[in-house]
């Protein structure tokens, strides 16, 4: 039997384009991982997702309720999706997990944008999706390094060892 040499991951480029809590969360946790480990890492915010990278809207992320097929009420039974649509639960699902998180002591997202660029990651916005929303620079946190094109991501992903996740 080949054995094959195994390439280590040396660069990972994280794709966010969602912005409820639970996959905003999962781009930063894997990316301050990355950092963690050395890996060189790269976040790219586009469509909905740059609600996590945009100033007056980073702080209001919400958990989704309807059509969230992973969603557990307490006890572990399943979360009827008719339930999301009755005014107020989606607030009281978010203000619940977002207690839990400060319980497990969860930064939120801009001191996780500050552990990300403190190990050398970097945070770029999508140039098409800023365009749609009529976003500028300054809209976008301070740690956001650039505004930038598909076609300017693709170049960032050189080498062997690179991996694009798409979350």
């Amino acid at each position: 039997m080949d054995k094959q040499e195994k390439t280590p991951l040396k660069k990972l480029l994280l794709i966010c384009s969602k912005a409820t809590l639970e996959d905003v969360y999962a781009a930063l946790v894997m990316a301050n991982g990355a950092v963690m480990e050395g890996i060189e890492t790269k976040l790219f915010f586009t469509f909905f997702g740059l609600d996590a990278i945009t100033k007056d809207r980073m702080t209001r992320l919400h958990t989704a309720t309807v059509g969230n097929p992973g969603m557990r009420m307490p006890g572990g039974m399943p979360f009827p999706t008719w339930l999301g649509g009755i005014p107020g639960v989606e607030a009281g699902v978010t203000s619940a997990m977002k207690k839990r998180m400060e319980e497990l002591d969860i930064p939120p997202v801009d001191e996780f944008l500050e552990l990300i660029e403190a190990g050398g990651g970097e945070i770029y916005a999508c140039k098409l999706a800023a365009d749609m929303f009529k976003l500028k620079k300054d809209d976008f946190h301070p740690l956001v390094k650039g505004i930038i094109t598909v076609g300017d991501l693709y170049a960032m992903c050189d080498g062997d060892g690179t991996q694009i996740v798409f979350t």
